[in-house]
């Protein structure tokens, strides 16, 4: 496949996803779902993802959204359940609008995508509103506007692929998923192969430790915490250069998302 088929494919599948986590009550963003879903399931990534594939479209009818959006509703939007959380700056620092929704906004300001605040109220760093993002920007990086691949892989790098695994994690375990744990099984491949794709590694998840106390030894809060830090910079290994994803000119691009 050559890289323009594959930026297109790539587009597909971002397009597909946008379309799986966008609330709207347009229901033609639904049916153009079982469109990608069909188109993507003749060729999938792996036997998983055509498993997955056949089990959703095993629910999800051509003639109706009801099955989908009930779903939907009862994990995005009921009181009754489980609170799915969906931006980045949330699964980075526990609020709603942080840092990464003014890292999306920067990303964004380098082109002339923006959010039609008008017909969608989510952020900049709400996860259908990313892969709405980056399904534009491949389509554009196919049709010969590569000075996109440098915004595309920094988007990536930077905001979907620190968070993503995370919320796929509590989608798949959310108690009303059904056919989201087939979209989980379809995204978890799809990210594993841009991960290649865009030579990214996956982020290492950083997890509690239990400090222990030497025998006959006090430890203070302050030595527990010096040892944590140290910890986690061992992990993390050497920093790397953070100004690669710094674009300085600003490119023409389509209509509002």
């Amino acid at each position: 496949m050559n890289e323009e088929k594959m930026n297109k494919a790539r587009a597909l599948y971002y397009a597909m996803f946008s379309r799986c986590f966008v609330f709207t009550t347009d229901t033609k963003r639904y049916f153009e779902l079982i469109e990608f879903i069909d188109i993507l399931k003749e060729n999938p990534l792996d036997k998983s993802s055509a498993q997955a594939f056949e089990n959703i479209r095993a629910v999800v009818k051509s003639d109706s959204n009801i099955t989908f959006m009930k779903e939907f509703d009862a994990i995005f939007h009921s009181p009754e359940t489980q609170t799915l959380r969906t931006t980045a700056s949330y699964y980075d620092e526990d609020i709603e609008s942080g840092k990464k929704r003014v890292e999306m906004q920067n990303f964004l300001a380098k082109t002339k995508i923006r959010r039609d605040e008008k017909s969608y109220s989510d952020y900049e760093d709400h996860i259908g509103f990313i892969f709405s993002v980056m399904s534009e920007l491949c389509e554009l990086i196919a049709n010969g506007e590569e000075q996109y691949k440098n915004t595309a892989h920094c988007i990536f790098e930077q905001i979907l692929n620190d968070f993503v695994d995370k919320f796929s994690k509590e989608l798949y375990e959310h108690e009303s998923a059904d056919i989201f744990k087939n979209v989980v099984v379809l995204l978890k491949s799809f990210i594993e192969f841009e991960r290649l794709y865009l030579e990214v590694q996956t982020p290492i998840q950083e997890t509690s430790s239990v400090v222990s106390k030497p025998k006959g030894e006090e430890l203070s809060e302050a030595e527990i915490a010096r040892r944590e830090r140290n910890r986690l910079l061992r992990q993390k290994g050497p920093k790397e250069a953070q100004d690669a994803c710094s674009i300085d000119i600003a490119y023409d691009v389509e209509d509002d998302i």
